[in-house]
């Protein structure tokens, strides 16, 4: 069992040996990013080749670990190496072939190569003179400050010295032995800390809410990793990149309220997070820093893990709640609340993971230094999951305040293939449609709110000018029925009926009143479903109307799709004086829908066309249009 002092030390001896290489470091360390995103990309088969080429060329000074989610998951596999006294180098794309190069140029020659870092990732003209670049020095990182994700692509997760190394559990020391619980809900009430999982309720608030009768009453702290919006994986990059921060901060919020036992819920579709979560526990009780008499300071606190099922239903805290205690996953009304009654109807606090990794931070730093980042409202930073029509997708982590436009621009490199920007999507089925008049707001709860958005917990996709909304609102709103749990009627029907009128515009068959029907059932269901999930299921649709309503006007007036994506109303055809008669569209065509011969113009029947577009894709002369 490891004492406060002990930590300490640790952090203090080993320190030197993770992050940035000192000039008298003795090794060389090498980073390959192995979270869900570089694994899917193939890390593992780099990582093998890596450990290969070290045994071949004897590199005993190398070091190779394997670490989180670095950020950037367009360019994976990612591989970063920090060298004595050199900054760091970062290579993207990286395959067993360059892997092996990098090996023996780099590692083992003292020589990186620069045609294989971030230097200018779309130019395939680089060679070996071209300059050597790390990710930091890029523009996707130049605007971002990480906080939550201060450790994630930094330390091996899976060793409990590299996270104490940075700083692990010095906060959870310092609640315990210099701060009375009191003291921890006011600064954490001081920070301004706002829950990270969807509408913003202020942290210290619901903390000083579940704060009673400690240790006369039985209190649960409960850590929602139940992440479900699609597009949506900043929660698990956390717990895949850095478990014990949510651990020590669960801890802390045990502490705060007088519980003793706290609960995870994470998706069982997160098996790496999952994985990652057993080793750190596993390793935290191994050093004392949970279960009994925590530090000598006679605090107590253990965390089991729950896996969910994969309903999303269940990222509601009472649906949660109800899940953990063996019961089909349904929302509780309201109230009482889950503060006053809610795990196994004992007061319960619940946070998701990037709130609870915030924590630790800003009890070593301060309350007055989280509040200098951000907005006054909304102190801090933002996690997003950056995708859709994106040139640089992946985990960007921003302070409060910064524009759309420089999440977009100048973090994800604006649209690809000289595209515009349309639209961007934020907190997923639950939020709504930023269009480009709002390009310029600053990101924070309240202007969110404001213009019939949300931060949620988020989850940032991207649309470009060939975007339906109507579409978007549709695929959006069919979640929420497919994800509705069906126990109150509002949002069991009337999330239904909306779904079918939207497919009834998108099928050319809108009417008037159709849009006049889909607001009025919006506002019932708002006011009247029993939970989260149903109250916000309208947000994508009234996003879209408000914004795009020439959109919807055109499906439903004209029966024609702008963007051209509701294949109900588009049509393909081939211009005769463009078409060379080259066969090609027709040769590809799935249902042989096109006729011509070798050298004359081709048609397309439209009686047999299913609208795939293969035709337009594979055409070389152009000559498919589409209308």
């Amino acid at each position: 069992m490891k004492t406060l002092e002990d930590i300490r030390n640790m952090e203090v001896a080993m320190a030197p040996t993770v992050g940035p290489r000192p000039a008298d470091a003795k090794t060389t360390r090498v980073l390959v990013g192995m979270a869900t995103c570089g694994l899917a990309s193939g890390a593992g088969t780099v990582m093998d080749a890596l450990r290969q080429a070290v045994k071949e060329l004897k590199l005993d000074n190398v070091e190779l670990v394997s670490t989180g989610c670095i950020g950037i998951c367009q360019y994976e596999p990612i591989v970063e190496v920090l060298e004595p006294g050199q900054p760091k180098v970062t290579y993207i794309h990286v395959n067993p072939r360059k892997a092996a190069e990098i090996a023996k140029s780099h590692l083992r020659d003292g020589q990186p190569l620069g045609k294989y870092t971030m230097t200018n990732p779309d130019d395939l003209t680089m060679d070996d003179s071209t300059p050597v670049t790390a990710l930091d020095d890029t523009g996707i990182f130049r605007k971002q400050l990480r906080i939550v994700l201060r450790n994630c692509g930094v330390i091996d997760p899976e060793r409990i010295d590299e996270a104490i190394a940075r700083g692990a559990y010095q906060a959870l020391g310092k609640a315990l032995t210099e701060l009375s619980p009191d003291q921890v809900i006011d600064i954490i009430l001081d920070s301004g800390l706002r829950g990270r999982g969807g509408a913003g309720f202020p942290t210290g608030k619901k903390w000083r809410f579940a704060c009673g009768d400690r240790g006369k009453v039985q209190k649960y702290v409960c850590c929602n990793a139940d992440e479900g919006d699609p597009g949506a994986f900043m929660d698990r990059s956390v717990l895949e990149g850095d478990p014990h921060a949510v651990l020590e901060a669960m801890a802390i919020a045990g502490y705060a309220i007088g519980a003793s036992q706290g609960f995870i819920y994470v998706r069982a579709e997160y098996p790496l997070a999952v994985a990652h979560l057993r080793t750190a526990l596993r390793q935290a009780y191994d050093y004392g820093l949970l279960g009994k008499n925590i530090f000598g300071s006679g605090f107590d606190f253990d965390i089991d893990l729950r896996l969910g099922a994969g309903a999303f239903v269940c990222g509601e805290e009472t649906a949660l709640m109800t899940s953990i205690e063996g019961k089909r996953g349904e929302p509780r009304p309201r109230p009482p609340f889950p503060a006053n009654q809610g795990l196994f109807g004992k007061p319960t606090i619940l946070n998701n993971v990037e709130t609870l990794a915030n924590v630790p931070q800003i009890i070593l730093r301060g309350a007055e230094w989280f509040r200098s980042i951000g907005t006054e409202k909304s102190p801090g930073t933002k996690v997003f999951a950056l995708g859709g029509k994106i040139r640089n997708t992946g985990l960007v982590e921003i302070p409060m305040g910064t524009t759309l436009r420089e999440v977009v621009e100048e973090i994800g490199g604006g649209i690809p293939n000289g595209g515009s920007f349309k639209a961007a999507q934020t907190g997923g089925p639950s939020g709504g449609c930023i269009s480009r008049e709002n390009f310029d707001i600053p990101i924070d709860y309240d202007n969110l709110t404001a213009i019939g958005s949300m931060m949620g917990s988020g989850g940032l996709i991207v649309m470009d000018q060939d975007s339906c909304m109507v579409d978007i609102a549709k695929f959006f709103l069919r979640f929420t029925v497919d994800e509705s749990c069906g126990k109150c009627t509002p949002c069991r029907v009337g999330t239904r009926r909306m779904l079918e009128l939207l497919e009834k515009i998108t099928d050319g068959k809108g009417a008037h009143g159709d849009l006049d029907e889909l607001e009025a059932l919006a506002s019932y269901i708002t006011k009247n479903a029993l939970c989260g999930l149903g109250q916000t299921a309208p947000n994508p649709v009234l996003s879209t109307i408000r914004y795009f309503r020439d959109e919807y006007a055109a499906h439903i007036v004209e029966k024609r799709c702008p963007a051209g994506v509701c294949k109900s109303m588009i049509s393909y055809s081939i211009d005769p004086k463009v078409c060379k008669g080259c066969t090609m569209c027709m040769r590809n065509c799935p249902v042989e829908a096109i006729s011509g011969g070798v050298k004359r113009p081709h048609r397309i029947d439209p009686a047999r066309c299913i609208k795939c577009g293969n035709c337009m894709s594979v055409c070389p002369f152009h000559a498919v249009r589409k209308g």
